[in-house]
Order: structure tokens, then C-alpha cells, then sequence
């Protein structure tokens, strides 16, 4: 059978076992290796047998054509190889098809785009569906919005609260309690993650071994959130479930892992817990964790060490990621490993004593932030926030003077820049509150992915200020917040207040369109407020404190006098008598004493002698005057005369 004839053979032809498929397709390469019909079924039947690598083979092997020709099918081998960006580039340019823009959000996902990934389910959400893809794009854009907000990205999730259908299967169920575990929700995520595991045993669709695959992550979620809100009675029945050597994913298997030996051996030998820790392998790159999970698990992992004195080990380690690491860089992980370099210089130290250690590293790497962050943290602990505003103070100027666009961008970090507020709180620096963010707010304002949460804090700082320069660079922000979302009432309402003392004329038809204060405050009850306790501002404490005070100074005639001060027994002497009046001169010399009396010759005429407007002495002033003119030069001492010589 010639080439040609098996190819029109396979084009007509329904084989259902993949391996067969297989076997012809490799007879027929035998005989033409360039047959592009017989290559195209070889990848297809590979990828149904779960063969990734020996399908990427096949394209790396094969033309230019096949890769052409079998597009869709090529990214999806990159996708399974864990070669994710090469993935995303080929099916992006892929013309149309909901099969490409699935991948495509795969890819994305796995790559950790989730901005990108929301918007292709987004999109997808609004075509037309094949069948049971509605069930699909519902449960993947909750685990996109899950991993937004894990990320650090809560503007950019679309989901709120679970629907009536999103209650119907439980892998949606299971999305919807990670997306509340991430927003610190952990009852709201222990509710639904009984909903999914209820929905899961009971379904009819799957065999019991997927049933129990599916299982183990949820019970392994389960558990988490039972540790954190404290339910350890709960958590020791979650523990029965899981069985960690059933999990197939070695990312589940590793937080499983994890979890289990800090839940039950958190105050074991810490030796015990390292072997543990590092008996279950690395995931590989079709399988790994995300990077706020790794990141963990690196925490941990160097935690051990410290636990160990592996101190050599952490330096070494994480010297070697940092100096293959941009700097600065505003990567949690980054920023992790200088910590752990920092903690193994101070060899378990803390306060002033790791200062010591610390802060040689930090003269040497002025801009590495997770060691400037460090240092902070050390001084603030120890009670000294001038010190720490005036390191991070230092730091981010080097990178304000740098002409590096890296440094600029880590210079107005939110993250950064929140930190030097509170700091600047702390202390009561509001002019340099404001100075920061409106540096930031003019840095950001041109720049086409700025921080929505920083401008809505600079727009708001900058409302407060009575200078002209900031109320406008507020407006600006306002306006720019109210073009992105018009129904905005944060954004209306601040550049309503914002032009109000510049330019009244522009928004004078826009007052009314304002909610009035009674509608606001129509459903506060303030008679229970009252009741329950109010907590004063700062002015009203102050007004009050200065009531009572003043109360308290009111003398039994109604008359306002100066209180008297209590003063301790420790402080007063042995023979004190309060009967009797202290003399008022008792903290002066007893020379300057009204009461002190000279006795002898000499300190009667030295007292003479010191009395203002008494008769100056000519012997007395030429006996000072010859005293000076015998004083001795130079630096020899002033008792230098000649001893008279004693009896041989």
C-alpha cells in the first residue's frame, strides 16, 4: 500500500483505538517521512494518549508545515510541556475559533495572566456556546477571579457572591469558596467547601475514583481554613480524609504535606520537621504551584533551616537567586530571599544585635528592598521610627534620583509607598503624607496601568490640603476615576469637592445630582449608636479632656486655681514635714542664700569683695592684675612653681 492510498485510507476511516492509529501512521512515515496527512494523525493520536513530549518531538522533527498546518494542536503540546509564553504565542495568532480562545486561556491561566485569562472568558461568555461549555466558562472565570484576588488584583474581579446556578455543580462551588478564602473570608469558604464536598459525593457523573480524586483537594482546603479560624476538632476529622500518598498532583500533594506536619508537629524537633518537610518531591512544570504558593513553601523551607543553623547554607542559596535577580525588584519572591539572606546573617539574633549584623549589608545593597524592608521592620519593633523612616527614606531616594525607568517604577510602588505612610502616621507627618502621594499620583497619572487604589488614596489625601496646587492635581484624579467608571459616587462626590473652591461655576449644576446627608444618614439609628457608645474623634477627646481638666483645677469657691500637684513619697526626704513651708531658696548654693553669713577674715572680704556697688580695692586689683601677668604660656600646667627644698 503505497503512502498516498493510507493517508486517503485514514482520512475516510473511524478508529477508536489510538494506539492502532499509532502503528499506521508510523508505516506509513516509514515509507514517506514528509507525508504531512500521516504526521498531522501521529500528533493528534500522541496528545490522545497522553504522550506530550513525544508529540513536541514530532513538530520539533518535522517542517515548518506541520506546525502550520496543525496549529491549535501544536500550542496545546506546548501547553502540556509547560512551555507556556511559546503556547500563548501561537494560538494568539491563531484566526477566530472558541477551541484557540479556551487554550488560549489556559495558557494564560497556567502562566499566571489572569487579567488576560478573565478577559478571553469574558468574551467567550458572550458568543455562542456548544454544548456544556456554559458550565465550563462558569466554573474557570471563578478560579480566574480567585487567582485575582490571591494575586492582588480585587479591582479586577468580576464575581461577588454565588448564584443559584453556580450552587449546581460543585467545582464551581469550589472556585467560589477560594475566591472568599482569598479575601479572608475563611467562614463564607468553610460553608461553601461543605456545599462542594456534599455536591461531590453525591453526583451522578463520576466514577468513584474520580469521586475520590476530587475529594482530596477540596478536604485539603477543608483543613486549611479549618487551622486558620482555630477549629482543631474539626481539622483532626478533615485529617482522617485525607489520604497524601492517594494524590496524583505533586503541587496538592505538597501543600497537603505542608499543612498536615505543621498542623500536628508544629512544636516537634525541628530536624523531624525538615526531613518531613522535604521528603515529598518538587512539582514538575506542567504541575507546579503558583507563585503565592511557592513562595510559601520557599518560607518555609529556609525556616527550617534557620530552625537547623543551616546559616552558611541560606547565605549561599539565596546569594546565588539575588544575584541572578533584578535590583531593585518588587517581586515578593525576590524580596523573600534577601529576608532569609538577612535572618542567616544575623545567625538568630534579633533587635539591636541583628542591627548590627544587618546593616553592613545594607550599605553594601542600598536598593535591595526585602533588606531595606528588614531593617525597618527591626527599628520599628524596637521602638525607634525616626530611624526606620530615615532608612526607607534614603533608599527611596536613590532610586527617586536614578535615571533607570525600574527604579522610578519600584520607587512609587504602592506597596512601598503604603509603607512610608504608616510610618509617616505614626509620627504625625501629614505635609509629608501628602508631599509622597502626590509625587505618586503625578508619576502614575501617566502611565496606562496605574494603580486604581493609590489614585483613590492621593485623590482623597490631597482633598484635605489648602493649597491650591494639590486641590487641582486632586480634581485631575477625580476626573480621570469618574471617565473609567461615570457611576463612580467616590469619584463624583471628590471632584464635586475638589472644583467647589477652585472653579464652583464647573460643577454647580452637578451639586443636586448628589445624594443629600439625610438620605445618607436616613437608616442610622442614632439613638442605639448613643446607647451602645460612640467612640469620640480626636477634637471631641481633646475638648473633653480640657473640660475635665479644667474641673478639676476649680477651687471650693467656684474660683478657677492652679491644681495641686500630687508628689511621690520616694521623693521626699526622711526628715519631711509637711507642716512646715520649704524654703523657696533651698535649690540655690548656700553662698547665694539671703540667709548666709560669712565667718573669718578672709570670706568676710571675699564676700565684700563680691558685693555689687561696693568699693573696689586698688590692692586687690593690682594683686590680680600681676597674677595674670605671672600665669605660665604654653601647655604646662597652672601649678608649676618650684617646691622649696626639704631638710637633707
Amino acid at each position: 500500500m503505497t503512502a498516498q492510498s493510507l493517508s486517503s485510507l485514514l482520512q475516510r476511516a473511524s478508529i477508536d483505538d489510538h494506539d492502532e492509529v499509532l502503528k499506521s501512521c508510523n508505516a506509513a512515515l516509514a515509507k514517506s517521512k514528509s507525508d504531512l496527512q500521516a504526521q498531522h494523525v501521529k500528533v493528534v493520536a500522541l496528545l490522545k494518549l497522553d504522550r506530550y513530549e513525544d508529540s513536541l518531538r514530532v513538530f520539533e522533527d518535522a517542517d515548518d508545515a506541520l506546525k502550520k498546518r496543525a496549529a491549535l494542536e501544536y500550542a496545546y503540546t506546548l501547553y502540556k510541556c509547560g512551555r507556556l509564553d511559546e503556547s500563548i504565542d501561537v494560538v494568539s495568532g491563531l484566526s477566530g475559533g472558541r477551541g484557540a480562545g479556551h487554550l488560549e486561556a489556559q495558557a494564560s491561566y497556567r502562566a499566571e495572566k489572569f487579567r488576560r485569562t478573565a478577559e478571553i472568558y469574558e468574551e467567550l461568555s458572550q458568543g455562542a456556546s456548544i454544548a456544556n461549555e456554559e458550565n465550563d466558562l462558569r466554573i474557570n472565570a471563578w478560579a480566574a477571579d480567585a487567582q485575582l484576588q490571591w494575586k492582588g488584583y480585587p479591582e479586577f474581579v468580576r464575581h461577588t457572591r454565588p448564584t443559584r446556578d453556580d450552587l449546581e455543580a460543585f467545582e464551581t462551588v469550589y472556585n467560589a469558596a477560594c475566591l472568599s478564602i482569598a479575601k479572608g473570608e475563611f467562614g463564607q469558604g468553610e460553608m461553601l467547601l461543605k456545599r462542594a464536598k456534599e455536591l461531590c459525593r453525591t453526583s451522578e457523573d463520576l466514577t468513584p475514583e474520580d469521586r475520590a480524586a476530587e475529594l482530596l483537594p477540596i478536604a485539603v482546603q477543608q483543613l486549611y481554613v479549618l487551622v486558620r479560624q482555630g477549629k482543631s476538632e474539626e481539622a483532626e476529622s478533615v485529617l482522617e480524609e485525607i489520604s497524601v500518598n492517594d494524590i496524583s498532583e505533586l503541587s496538592t500533594k505538597k501543600i497537603a504535606k505542608n499543612n498536615i506536619q505543621l498542623f500536628r508537629n508544629a512544636t516537634a524537633n525541628p530536624y523531624v520537621l525538615y526531613k518531613g518537610f522535604h521528603e515529598t518531591p518538587d512539582s514538575t512544570d506542567s504541575d507546579k504551584l503558583f507563585d503565592f504558593q511557592n513562595n510559601i513553601m520557599v518560607g518555609n523551607s529556609h525556616a527550617l533551616d534557620l530552625l537547623v543553623r543551616k546559616y552558611d547554607g541560606i547565605i549561599r542559596s539565596t546569594s546565588d537567586v539575588l544575584s541572578k535577580s533584578p535590583c531593585p525588584s518588587a517581586e515578593p519572591s525576590v524580596n523573600l530571599h534577601s529576608v532569609f539572606n538577612s535572618a542567616a546573617h544575623a545567625q538568630g539574633e534579633s533587635g539591636t544585635k541583628a542591627l548590627k549584623q544587618i546593616l553592613p549589608l545594607l550599605e553594601r545593597r542600598p536598593k535591595d528592598i526585602g533588606l531595606v524592608l528588614t531593617v525597618v521592620q527591626l527599628y520599628v519593633s524596637a521602638g525607634n521610627t525616626t530611624s526606620a523612616i530615615t532608612t526607607l527614606e534614603r533608599s527611596l531616594q536613590l532610586l527617586e534620583d536614578s535615571i533607570s525607568e525600574q527604579d522610578k517604577d519600584v520607587r512609587f510602588n504602592p506597596g512601598l509607598l503604603g509603607i512610608l505612610i504608616s510610618l509617616y502616621k505614626l509620627e504625625g507627618r501629614r505635609v509629608q503624607i501628602r508631599s509622597e502621594l502626590a509625587k505618586a499620583a503625578s508619576y502614575w497619572r501617566e502611565r496606562a496601568e496605574a494603580p486604581a487604589s493609590l489614585l483613590r488614596a492621593a485623590a482623597a489625601s490631597l482633598l484635605h490640603s489648602s493649597d491650591r496646587s494639590y486641590l487641582a492635581i486632586s480634581g485631575e484624579l477625580f476626573k480621570s476615576l469618574r471617565q473609567k467608571d461615570p457611576n463612580d459616587r467616590f469619584a463624583i462626590a471628590g471632584y464635586t469637592a475638589s472644583q467647589a473652591t477652585l472653579d464652583y461655576s464647573k460643577v454647580e449644576g452637578q451639586v443636586d445630582s448628589l445624594p443629600s446627608v439625610q438620605d445618607l444618614i436616613a437608616d442610622v439609628d442614632v439613638a442605639a449608636l448613643e446607647k451602645s457608645g460612640i467612640s469620640p474623634s480626636s477634637s471631641t477627646a481633646a475638648a473633653a479632656a480640657a473640660a475635665i481638666a479644667g474641673a478639676r483645677k476649680r477651687t471650693a469657691d467656684g474660683k478657677q486655681g492652679r491644681a495641686t500637684k500630687r508628689i511621690r513619697k520616694s521623693r521626699l526626704p526622711k526628715d519631711f514635714d509637711p507642716n512646715k513651708t520649704a524654703d523657696p531658696e533651698r535649690w540655690l548654693p548656700l553662698r547665694d542664700r539671703s540667709s548666709y553669713r560669712p565667718r573669718g577674715r578672709k570670706n568676710k572680704q571675699r564676700a565684700a569683695d563680691r558685693t555689687q556697688g561696693g568699693v573696689v580695692s586698688e590692692k586687690a586689683d593690682d594683686s590680680s592684675t600681676s597674677a595674670q601677668q605671672q600665669k605660665p604660656q604654653g601647655g604646662g600646667s597652672a601649678n608649676s612653681k618650684k617646691k622649696k627644698k626639704g631638710k637633707r
